[in-house]
């Protein structure tokens, strides 16, 4: 199991809070196109293998594995109090240094989690917390990127865990704080994406009848090592067409390129990345 995100502890109570699996809905309105907004610069999409570890590497690291070829981007971890691991090497520099040699960054934000999650997170919303906590958690989402010089017209993501979407109290209130998140997203003229379960969290959006103010892409985990954003797609085949799909199909791959070793999560993606350059 992948610790990346939450601490492995707090992850695995998430997950098991959460064992009841939930199938998207056929007849899900399609999302609006992201080209459709012209207050944003355009999104920058990658389509390629990526990976996501729970520190960003050194920059000598991130170098040799972009020399093997076989990864194109890798997601950091920009900010959140719920982050779990230290990030010494992520700053502007590092951006600039690894964005040079080729990489496409994926911007990773982990907010506040439900408040139906039984795991000790440091920050958790209510159902009365959650509009005024979505917003604040997202400007700050923005601001972490913009600090590591990540430019307007970036897609930021943000990280829910796994919880109980039978709950509807707490699933609601969920759905209120992505909602503010990525309205004060948006705000600020970046793309908001959103990473979460495919039979929990990430299906609690594409589920939700109420299709305002929801994620421009969506970053899906389904662990059955297919590198495809289509082939066992989950939802609506109508949502998030066009480059707005991301699978993460392994986690705690150990792999060795140009001499490092790193644990990574393997992901496929077809969806917007940070700008940059």
């Amino acid at each position: 199991m992948s610790g990346h995100r939450m601490s492995k502890k707090r992850r695995y109570i998430a997950w098991a809070v959460a064992g009841v699996a939930v199938l998207a809905g056929a007849g899900v309105a399609a999302e609006a196109s992201m080209a459709t907004t012209v207050s944003r610069p355009a999104p920058k999409v990658y389509t390629g293998r990526a990976f996501d570890t729970c520190t960003a590497p050194s920059a000598s690291a991130m170098k040799a594995w972009k020399a093997s070829n076989f990864y194109g981007a890798a997601a950091v971890y920009v900010g959140g109090k719920n982050r779990g691991c230290a990030q010494p090497n992520l700053t502007a520099s590092w951006v600039r240094t690894v964005s040079a040699a080729g990489w496409k960054l994926i911007p990773l934000y982990v907010g506040a989690q439900p408040p139906c999650q039984t795991s000790r997170n440091p920050e958790k919303l209510t159902a009365g917390t959650a509009a005024s906590l979505g917003a604040a958690d997202g400007a700050d989402a923005v601001a972490k990127a913009a600090a590591l010089g990540m430019k307007a017209g970036s897609t930021l993501y943000l990280d829910m865990e796994s919880y109980d979407t039978t709950n509807t109290a707490c699933n609601t209130a969920v759905l209120t704080y992505i909602r503010a998140w990525d309205k004060a997203v948006h705000a600020k003229n970046d793309w908001a994406g959103f990473y979460g379960f495919k039979s929990s969290s990430a299906a609690a959006v594409a589920q939700a009848k109420d299709r305002t103010d929801l994620p421009d892409a969506l970053w899906y985990a389904l662990w059955d090592q297919n590198k495809t954003t289509t082939a066992d797609w989950p939802f609506s085949t109508a949502l998030w067409t066009g480059h707005r799909r991301g699978h993460q199909y392994m986690v705690n791959s150990k792999e060795t390129r140009g001499g490092y070793t790193l644990t990574v999560d393997r992901d496929y993606w077809d969806a917007p990345v940070a700008v940059t350059g």
